[in-house]
């Protein structure tokens, strides 16, 4: 599967100029067809603003964009969870523990060490 690159998801997202959230709703039918509204949250509330019927278009273009940009947003952060992750396994694989002391004396606590011939010295 060819996935988009991190930049070419950056890309899509200033591509997208007009956004909205919400949806868009017939409040009803008038005889001229139907009136419509916006429904959105805002700061916790629902909010509801009338949408003349020559933008009705425009706006659906603009919520549409929205979820599109909304869409990019979290294919971009899984990429970049992704690249975190591998970054920091490799870091910890990196890592390795020092190899054994060859030092031919006891440390302070009684540990026996190994010289070089491999053999233990020390307390």
């Amino acid at each position: 599967m060819n996935t988009p690159t991190p930049a070419k998801l950056l890309e899509q997202l200033t591509q997208m100029q007009r956004m909205e959230r919400g949806k868009l709703c017939v409040m009803r039918q008038g005889p001229d067809g139907p009136y419509y509204n916006l429904q959105c949250r805002e700061q916790g509330k629902t909010v509801s603003r009338y949408v003349p019927r020559d933008q009705v278009e425009a706006v659906a273009e603009h919520i549409a964009n929205h979820r599109k940009f909304m869409a990019v947003v979290e294919e971009y952060t899984e990429h970049v969870i992704e690249q975190t992750r591998r970054e920091r396994l490799e870091g910890s694989k990196k890592k390795t523990l020092p190899p054994p002391s060859s030092c031919a004396h006891s440390g302070q606590n009684g540990h026996r060490f190994r010289d070089q011939s491999g053999q233990f010295v020390g307390a």
